[in-house]
């Protein structure tokens, strides 16, 4: 999933963090959301404005943020 389309970082928004496609929503609400147990219908009935695409693009800029978080061993 190519998620660079989808996923904004604007400086005046929302502190920095990363949006969905501009909006005022965060990654972190959705991947929040998720972890909550909302379902995917869930998140798109409370939010008619996003898409599974957008919750697709959180999973996939999540998962490439752990990828490439350095492991620190003791």
């Amino acid at each position: 999933m190519q998620y660079r389309d989808i996923i904004t970082i604007e400086p005046g928004k929302r502190g920095g963090k990363p949006c969905i496609r501009g909006m005022r929503i965060t990654v972190y609400d959705v991947l929040g959301y998720l972890a909550s147990g909302m379902t995917y219908d869930e998140i798109l009935e409370d939010f008619p404005y996003l898409t599974k695409t957008d919750i697709l693009a959180c999973l996939s800029y999540a998962a490439d943020r752990e990828r490439i978080t350095m492991t620190i061993t003791p």
